[in-house]
């Protein structure tokens, strides 16, 4: 299960005290406060706390920059503005504290981004609950011949079958003999910073992840994009459906300049220049690698 009856219990107990405050407040995101949204098979995503909201970005930008954004006379504008020309500081105003509930080997790709605080749940101290990731079938596919970071089709029939076996049966057999580790018949067993080492790398974790709307941003359109591993964008495209309602004019942004908006190389630019004018480009006179000319063709197509 996702939650733990101590964790359910918890988060009712805080749903039930609401309290007054003069600080700045966002309705999108106070909706998202105590509730747990599902992902993966056994993980969520839950709002802890946030700061600031669309119009703390403003206010720091103006602050900032002075006389300069005296011309752009709306807030949506001046975040519109400041996404565009990768003003980033004025996003930094905003921070958001999350719970997460992810596999080891998911966080492990999400600890790269090292712009966060992060305090992970600790199995030194603590015993790992029996809970393992275990690709739905649809998700359960053979390595890419072409990326060795991706995946290629998705495995069938008895093929399936024996992987999805195979996760299963390893991963009771590695919790069974953890708890065989920690506990022998009574007398004093294993430590546990010692005994978790055997546990796989699907043994879910939990942690308190905690950022800026900036770096949020920049989490995003690397693990929202739909070339990352799905068990991460699925924790990705959660948080964005929470950051679109905590910050709806950045998200709107954000969205539009970086998840939608492509970059392009000065050659890639030349290139495109010259398609406009009626000339005839192909990869071989455009001074782009082919692996370029792909990406480049791939955004305009």
């Amino acid at each position: 299960m996702p939650l733990t009856p101590d964790q359910q219990a918890e988060i009712d107990a805080q749903r039930s005290d609401p309290r007054q405050t003069l600080r700045a407040t966002a309705p999108g995101i106070e909706r998202h406060l105590y509730h747990a949204r599902p992902c993966l098979d056994h993980g969520f995503v839950r709002v802890i706390d946030y700061m600031g909201d669309d119009a703390a970005i403003c206010q720091a930008a103006r602050v900032s920059y002075g006389r300069g954004t005296k011309a752009v006379s709306s807030d949506e504008g001046l975040i519109r503005y400041l996404m565009r020309h990768w003003h980033s500081t004025p996003f930094e105003m905003c921070e958001i504290k999350l719970h997460v509930k992810l596999p080891v080997f998911v966080a492990r790709q999400w600890i790269r981004h090292r712009t966060a605080n992060v305090n992970e749940y600790s199995a030194r101290y603590s015993v790992l609950d029996r809970e393992f990731y275990v690709p739905a079938p649809e998700h359960l596919a053979a390595q890419s011949a072409q990326n060795n970071q991706g995946r290629g089709a998705v495995l069938e029939g008895e093929e399936a079958q024996r992987v999805l076996d195979t996760l299963r049966a390893d991963a009771d057999r590695a919790y069974d003999h953890y708890q065989e580790m920690l506990s022998t018949d009574g007398q004093q067993g294993l430590a546990r910073e010692l005994a978790r080492m055997n546990l796989p790398a699907n043994v879910y974790t939990q942690w308190y992840w905690k950022v800026d709307l900036h770096n949020l941003f920049h989490f995003l359109r690397l693990r929202a994009d739909p070339h990352a591993q799905y068990e991460i964008r699925v924790y990705a495209d959660a948080i964005c459906e929470i950051a679109r309602d905590w910050v709806p004019l950045a998200y709107a942004a954000f969205d539009d300049y970086r998840l939608g908006g492509a970059h392009l190389s000065r050659g890639a630019v030349d290139a495109l220049r010259r398609m406009l004018a009626g000339e005839e480009v192909t990869q071989e006179n455009s001074g782009l690698t082919k692996r370029e000319w792909g990406e480049v063709m791939g955004i305009l197509d």
